[in-house]
């Protein structure tokens, strides 16, 4: 073949994929950093974009995985392949601490290698033919999951919307709760609360409402709850403490924010037994063989961590990592109020969601990176609702935050 010449297969590409529009969200704004450190070598940039957490994981944690790590090299220390479900003890102390106030146990926990992974997995065990219904704004792995597996028509420019997604538009004006009333039936219900990126936590009211709504429609909400731990009212954490959600929902989880696992990569996701599909089986029955197939379980290292981070001294110590976030919640709050911003989000969550009226959220974001060297995400990136909005992650380290606070308000007080 001559050294010029282009070979193709002849392999078709999916046409799912042909459907994504340009790259993933996040990946879009570490080429947009890459661009300005080649434009400007020496800022001095800070993040408050991604959601990376910065602080170290308590050494009671870490400790536990050098242990295990050391006995790995023994040949009685040594393991290989785990169950593809999880550590049973694992499982049942995630049931024990996260879901102590409801009936779910160890058998219907799920151990993985974090949330995001089984956004996926789900969409393995739904296939194409379902329907879907997605908060707007909401975390893009949905869609973009969604759009993978089959699950929607052409994207529609006009509007920045899938053809056959249900987009629940969640604003202030609503609470950021979606109006079912005026929503479609959809057989999939994608629900994040804490919001990412609005913060908002739903209300046990609201949740009620959700599972009523499910209910009567026949449907599956995806809960995902990866930043419950910040919540600090009384908010429910878990979709279980609603009546009747076990009958309904499927909910996700994460080690990633609430103990600094983004690295170490560890999450859950609870099917109950009384989930049902409209033929009577069990859905759990179908994600266990999911889980089997595409998955051969969380590596054992991680594991040894989630254990000791559910313990009392664990959940202690990441417990003040979490105040260090708050922290720097309350002084972005402050900082952006001060300057005249609306703010919403940060009480229950790690994430502030400013409004820039009449602005594009794509313009705000380059301006702020441009005048400030800081890192956010445009609102625009969570769907079309996010729109002159910027969210502002809490996740840095405080005496960083406290210098991207005094840069943000001298840029915006000077124009």
């Amino acid at each position: 073949m001559h050294a010029s010449a282009v070979w193709r297969t002849k392999v078709p590409r999916n046409p799912n994929l042909e459907k994504l529009q340009t790259t993933y969200l996040f990946p879009q704004i570490e080429m947009k950093k890459k661009e300005h450190l080649l434009k400007n070598p020496n800022a001095n940039l800070i993040e408050l974009g991604v959601g990376n957490t910065t602080e170290p994981i308590p050494k009671c944690i870490t400790s536990s995985m050098a242990e295990h790590c050391h006995r790995l090299a023994t040949y009685e220390g040594y393991k290989g392949y785990g169950d593809e479900q999880g550590n049973k003890d694992l499982r049942e102390a995630i049931a024990d601490v996260m879901y102590k106030n409801t009936s779910i146990d160890g058998t219907q926990v799920f151990v993985s290698d974090d949330a995001q992974c089984d956004i996926s997995r789900l969409q393995l065990l739904f296939g194409s033919v379902v329907t879907m219904a997605v908060q707007d704004p909401c975390f893009p792995a949905y869609v973009d999951s969604g759009v993978t597996i089959g699950q929607t028509g052409d994207y529609m420019a006009s509007t920045g919307q899938y053809q056959n997604i249900t987009y629940m538009e969640c604003t202030s004006d609503n609470d950021f709760f979606p109006r079912l009333s005026n929503m479609p039936r959809t057989d999939v219900i994608f629900f994040c609360s804490p919001n990412n990126p609005t913060g908002h936590a739903a209300s046990r009211f609201q949740l009620e409402k959700l599972v009523d709504f499910a209910t009567s429609n026949g449907s599956i909400i995806v809960y995902d709850t990866a930043y419950s731990e910040f919540i600090t009212d009384d908010s429910p954490k878990s979709i279980y403490e609603i009546p009747g959600s076990k009958q309904v929902a499927i909910e996700i989880s994460s080690f990633s924010k609430f103990a600094g696992f983004t690295g170490v990569r560890l999450g859950w996701t609870v099917v109950p037994t009384e989930l049902l599909y409209s033929n009577g089986s069990p859905v759990i029955n179908d994600y266990d063989r999911v889980v089997c197939t595409s998955f051969n379980g969380p590596s054992s290292i991680a594991q040894v961590g989630g254990l000791a981070c559910l313990t009392p001294q664990g959940m202690k110590e990441i417990r003040k990592v979490i105040n260090v976030y708050q922290t720097n919640t309350k002084l972005l709050i402050h900082t952006l109020t001060s300057i005249g911003f609306q703010t919403y989000g940060g009480t229950n969550s790690p994430f502030v969601w400013v409004h820039f009226p009449g602005r594009k959220s794509w313009d705000v974001f380059a301006e702020i990176l441009e005048k400030t060297n800081v890192i956010t995400i445009p609102g625009l990136g969570f769907g079309p609702a996010g729109e002159e909005f910027i969210r502002f992650s809490s996740f840095a380290r405080p005496n960083s935050m406290q210098q991207a606070c005094r840069r943000l308000k001298d840029h915006f007080t000077k124009n």
